[in-house]
């Protein structure tokens, strides 16, 4: 009998100290199976290895799983920006896609930047890439610091 495994976390392909790497924090990451990486203070990045589960009707990445992980970069590169543990919230205002390939099978990397901004507002960009090096989207959105208490 052949046995299968299927991992449910991502890992990068350079491995970061494993303090660095946040796993199973939300039940979304969990669900997904994506890992953050905070070992970067200036660009929150999240890793995923895509499988079936990720694949929409016609085999490729479904879009609102890239759109996840586009803004789950960008609002830990904004908690990041402030906090480096990356626990300070930053809520999503907005968040618009560009869909530019069809993701295949393999690693892809969603990776935020701060493009400018204030004390509450941050312009935050982010883009995800195949470990083939294929842009499969880009995101740009706006993203609020919040007081943790107002989240309770």
């Amino acid at each position: 009998m052949t046995q299968t495994t299927i991992w449910s976390v991502s890992l990068p392909l350079q491995q970061p100290d494993e303090s660095q790497l946040i796993r199973d924090e939300t039940g979304t990451q969990t669900l997904v199976g994506y890992v953050v990486d905070i070992s970067d203070p200036a660009h929150g990045r999240c890793f995923l290895d895509l499988g079936p589960q990720h694949f929409n009707r016609h085999g490729v990445l479904h879009g609102g799983i890239a759109a996840t992980l586009l803004d789950n970069a960008c609002g830990m590169t904004g908690s990041l920006s402030v906090d480096p543990t990356g626990q300070h919230p930053f809520l999503t205002i907005s968040l618009t896609t560009q869909f530019l390939a069809a993701g295949q099978p393999g690693r892809v990397t969603a990776t935020g930047t701060i493009k400018g901004g204030g004390r509450s507002l941050l312009y935050i960009d982010a883009e995800l890439v195949h470990e083939d090096g294929t842009v499969i989207a880009t995101s740009t959105g706006v993203f609020k610091r919040v007081p943790q208490e107002k989240l309770k």
